[in-house]
């Protein structure tokens, strides 16, 4: 039986690693991400991946996870800003150097993938992973199997406006997609240290843990998922996990808020662990 083989691609570093068929780590890598030409990026990558199973001296089945997805009709990645692959037919290109199936996902899509099946939210049928970190991403896990979307954006979250800005917060900051008020722009690693720098760690605390449950109850009010799991850097504050649900029945449509916030199993791995799991054991 193949090994499965994971990558997860970012815009600064790529991380690879083996599982094999009981889903044990067997090796792993890290890289910097080539941001030369197009050709030489692929070129780069590809090689990466190889050497990484000739180390294992196996087959493997190859599943990557990055920024942005594959678009389902055109083929090529879209929504990922800051890798040489954006706008390119990556999985066609990748498929023909490997000689082989390759497949993708959106990370936060891998990082909800990872938990779900058995992290922080096994055993759950709808789950809603949350990544708040440089960015903010979200992924949908239904029954096991990743909610991509019509268009490939599926649990897109961070890309929406917080919900209910104040006077204050109108119109919001500028967000690299273009708009304004994104959430990724109020609840992102870089956001919280904004807030910290201009009213100190407890207010600032306070102020963020209030955006995060607005954003949240956005999940909540359309997907309700049986748990919430978060990761990136911000998951790592956890008075977070005491003062969000406190904040929470503000804003959800429902009388009682019973929705469980809670860490990611397998924190930093799990994007590269859930880029595996694209294959089943």
């Amino acid at each position: 039986m193949a090994l499965r083989l994971g990558v997860d691609l970012g815009g600064t570093k790529i991380e690879i690693a083996l599982f094999d068929a009981a889903g044990r780590e067997v090796l792993r890598r890290r890289a910097f991400t080539p941001h030369a030409g197009y050709d030489a990026a692929l070129e780069e990558f590809s090689s990466l991946i190889l050497d990484a199973e000739r180390a294992a001296g196996a087959p493997c089945n190859v599943g990557i996870g990055m920024p942005g997805t594959i678009h389902p009709r055109s083929g090529r990645v879209i929504n990922a800003y800051n890798t040489p692959f954006n706008g390119r037919r990556l999985k066609h290109d990748l498929e023909e150097r490997l000689e082989r199936e390759v497949r993708f996902a959106n990370d936060a899509n891998c990082f909800a993938l990872s938990e779900a099946l058995d992290g922080a939210a096994a055993g759950r049928g709808v789950v809603f992973g949350a990544i708040l970190g440089t960015g903010v991403g979200g992924g949908i896990v239904v029954s096991g199997a990743v909610l991509n979307g019509h268009h490939g954006i599926g649990g897109e979250w961070g890309h929406t406006p917080l919900p209910w800005m104040t006077r204050e917060e109108h119109p919001g900051p500028m967000c690299n997609c273009g708009r304004r008020g994104c959430i990724e722009q109020w609840c992102s690693g870089p956001a919280l240290a904004r807030e910290k720098g201009a009213r100190g760690e407890d207010q600032a605390l306070a102020v963020y843990a209030d955006r995060l449950a607005r954003a949240l109850s956005l999940v909540i009010n359309f997907l309700d998922p049986e748990v919430i799991v978060l990761g990136g850097g911000v998951s790592r504050e956890q008075r977070l996990y005491a003062s969000v649900p406190q904040v929470l029945p503000r804003y959800v449509y429902s009388p009682v808020v019973e929705t469980p916030i809670v860490p990611a199993k397998f924190g930093d791995a799990s994007g590269v662990r859930g880029a595996a799991m694209l294959w089943p054991a």
